[in-house]
């Protein structure tokens, strides 16, 4: 018996490239659900979608502007918030969105987030957060936690990870919240906010990379670390963020949530007498 189709087209065909899949993440990769997200609050937006931009740097995170069917910019390593606040200046109208991973935005591009983030420019970051480089072989990243093993650190990452969260607030961010690939209303719910909030807003989603991160760290099979995160996720809610820092095998919380929302002056260009 063959089962009906019931519907001619997905509700996203508009906003995803279904001419691109079947796409190159591995089974169980979490990156193509926190895409779904971003598809998704484009579209509750209701904007024209010629508003939108997403760029993106390299890493397994930077194929999503080739899957999204927007003007989309696939950059050089660690530059992408650089070629997104050209947009963002050239056009102050657009929704201006970077896509991109760990290493990408928090070892070559670090420079790049914290001024963005200190400028308080009007872009939208979303961080998929797997803890490694998943594209290039799993090597140990910015985010690697203190005693996860990678093809970089056998014996365990000797070096305490980047607590993401506490570095963008401290470098002057609007907007700071972190999630996971189970969180999908609250990730989507974030970007959709994030789009309607002047200034720097910056979202890091963790996700599953079982063959770059997980088979190395017992987390080999996605659901093992989709467990992790629904038994020790907890909402932070009066934790100092010096206190956000991830450890996947110790016994303290991973804490999600919005951790930053202020509304600080997002950056404007001064215009020179006499310019255009």
């Amino acid at each position: 018996m063959v089962a009906p189709i019931l519907v001619d087209e997905h509700p996203l065909d508009t906003l995803i490239r279904a001419d691109r899949m079947p796409h190159i993440w591995c089974p169980g990769c979490g990156i193509g659900v926190v895409m779904r997200c971003y598809a998704h609050a484009i579209q509750l937006l209701g904007d024209d979608v010629d508003r939108h931009v997403v760029v993106s740097g390299i890493g397994c995170s930077g194929r999503v502007a080739g899957y999204m069917n927007l003007d989309s910019y696939h950059t050089t390593h660690g530059r992408a918030i650089p070629f997104a606040i050209g947009l963002k200046l050239a056009n102050p109208d657009l929704h201006v969105t970077v896509f991109s991973g760990d290493g990408d935005l928090a070892a070559i591009g670090g420079n790049h987030l914290i001024h963005a983030a200190r400028r308080n420019i009007d872009l939208t970051v979303i961080c998929t957060n797997n803890f490694n480089y998943g594209m290039t072989g799993g090597q140990a990243g910015p985010t690697t936690p203190l005693g996860a093993r990678t093809s970089t650190t056998p014996y365990g990452c000797p070096e305490l990870p980047f607590n993401l969260a506490n570095l963008l607030s401290a470098a002057g961010a609007n907007f700071v919240s972190r999630w996971t690939s189970l969180h999908v209303r609250q990730v989507r719910k974030d970007i959709l906010y994030a789009f309607r909030k002047p200034g720097f807003s910056f979202i890091e989603v963790l996700v599953p990379c079982p063959i770059g991160f997980g088979r190395s760290n017992k987390l080999a099979d996605a659901i093992d670390e989709l467990e992790l995160y629904r038994e020790r996720c907890e909402i932070a809610s009066g934790v100092e963020l010096d206190q956000l820092g991830i450890d996947l095998h110790g016994d303290r919380p991973i804490y999600v949530g919005r951790f930053v929302d202020r509304d600080a002056p997002q950056y404007q260009p001064i215009k020179l007498e006499g310019s255009a």
